[in-house]
């Protein structure tokens, strides 16, 4: 079911009735020293109700962002026409300015490329920068070919000025990025800390944390499985790995495997349940990314353990 507001389409949370057919030991083990909490020692809506919470993110801000390979995309096709476009707009001027001034023109158009991409659109700009400037702004004009030798120092210093400033600018933009990604995440954690705090429901903190893991991992849906562990699915793990290793795997960087990933909330060696994270077929999640997400479902699993706290039952 879906609300729309203010122009926007809105997916709503789905309750679901599930019914418990399974009988016998768990098919998912838990690790040594956990224990799978009862089901009556949690509370819940008569009826014994799963919160099935799928998402594909945050519909309002991700709909108008553009994801990482897109944005490599057009930086890369702006490297190689953007400068074409700037040494085509020179030509009427080619012979009342200096081929240096041209040049500088030219490196002006490689550094905006590389804030908006990376190193190697930043590259590829300063050589399709060097290559029209040749063919359109020095002599013979409109040939590969370079007469004077003043104009060949130029088109050597164009080029070597041009990689060595977009690399810095796509450095810059890079820190910046990570800058904003880091304020982001510290402010997810601390939220999340104060609503745990304030005594809200576990529910309440499923249905903060669901959305914030799905824009922090760039996942296509996320949900929470509250009860048995079912399957063998692959796992991420306290330390941010994940197991198995996943085949394009290293310590900082990762793409999560192509089927549905369990993150487990788990409290004093207690199991409460489960998010599975659907990942995005590609994209490479950072590790300090995936320590994010870990706290971020520890600090689930202290919403339960405070409910679980208050019952005279709880096993010490």
């Amino acid at each position: 079911m879906r609300v729309r507001f203010d122009g926007v389409s809105w997916p709503l949370l789905t309750w679901t009735r599930t019914v418990d057919t399974t009988a016998g030991p768990a098919t998912n083990p838990l690790p040594a020293g956990h224990r799978q909490l009862p089901a009556a020692s949690v509370r819940r809506p008569a009826g014994r109700r799963t919160l099935e919470a799928v998402t594909a993110g945050r519909r309002g801000r991700r709909c108008t962002t553009l994801s990482p390979l897109s944005r490599e995309r057009i930086a890369l096709a702006a490297a190689i026409f953007g400068p074409l476009a700037v040494a085509g707009v020179l030509i009427p001027f080619r012979t009342a300015i200096s081929g240096a001034n041209l040049a500088l023109v030219l490196v002006v158009a490689v550094v905006a490329v590389a804030a908006i991409g990376s190193r190697l659109a930043g590259a590829v700009a300063a050589l399709s920068a060097t290559v029209w400037f040749d063919y359109f702004l020095t002599e013979p004009y409109e040939r590969f070919a370079i007469a004077a030798n003043t104009d060949v120092l130029t088109a050597v210093l164009l080029l070597a000025v041009g990689l060595a400033v977009s690399q810095l600018a796509a450095r810059a933009n890079r820190l910046h990025l990570i800058t904003v990604t880091d304020a982001d995440q510290l402010s997810w954690i601390h939220r999340t800390t104060q609503l745990v705090q304030s005594g809200a429901a576990p529910n309440q903190v499923v249905n903060q944390v669901r959305p914030e893991l799905v824009d922090l991992l760039h996942l296509r849906g996320c949900r929470f499985e509250q009860g048995r562990l079912l399957g063998r699915p692959p796992r991420l793990e306290p330390d941010g790995s994940i197991t198995p290793k996943p085949v394009h795997w290293s310590s900082q960087a990762a793409e999560l495997p192509d089927e549905d990933v369990e993150l487990r909330v788990c409290a004093d060696g207690v199991y409460y349940g489960r998010f599975m994270l659907t990942p995005t077929p590609g994209h490479a999640v950072p590790l300090q990314s995936r320590l994010v997400a870990v706290t971020l479902a520890d600090q689930v699993a202290e919403a339960f353990d405070a409910v679980h706290a208050t019952r005279p039952d709880r096993r010490t």
